[in-house]
């Protein structure tokens, strides 16, 4: 049942409603694996609307980081979001890239051992400006990174712009 599905673009690209509606066409109850932080307000508010997006077949557990600590097996997951776990490994790492990116690698090589479907949601944030800051850049080089090793390893990927799906692998 193996099977990994790579969902990237950019912010409002729809990536999140196609994955959520790849999940319940495979499963009559998947998994939300939410990985967001409550930075601020306005972060709560992005998490309510979420939830309030997904029926009642969905259940969700929070994991800010050590995703492969969970049992995942046989289920199908929905992975919500990348950009958000590397943010939380790359906070606590003290904006660290080296650091972060390893920890990252070995983080999603451990759960991605697991036997279940998962789709996974991310960000292309290097396509638009040049950050302003060295701490910003790297994160950019961080996610950028953090895509590829994730995109080698999925069976599908998809890029999704203005809505629409193009699969790319």
């Amino acid at each position: 049942m193996r099977e990994i599905i790579f969902i990237t673009g950019g912010q409002r690209s729809g990536k999140s409603r196609f994955a959520q509606e790849l999940a319940e066409y495979s499963s009559a109850n998947p998994l939300y694996l939410a990985t967001a932080r409550y930075w601020d307000d306005d972060f709560e508010q992005r998490i309510r609307r979420h939830q309030t997006d997904r029926g009642e077949q969905w259940e969700t557990i929070e994991e800010e980081k050590r995703l492969s600590s969970l049992s995942l097996d046989g289920r199908t997951v929905l992975l919500d979001c990348i950009t958000l776990w590397l943010t939380n490994i790359f906070h606590d790492n003290g904006y660290k890239l080296e650091i972060a990116l390893e920890e990252a690698k070995r983080e999603w090589n451990a759960l991605i051992q697991q036997d279940f479907r998962l789709i996974v949601v991310s960000n292309e944030i290097g396509m638009g400006l040049h950050a302003p800051d060295e701490s910003s850049r790297h994160f950019t080089d961080l996610q950028g990174w953090i895509n590829q090793h994730i995109a080698a390893s999925a069976d599908k990927v998809y890029l999704m712009i203005s809505g629409i799906p193009l699969q790319i692998k």
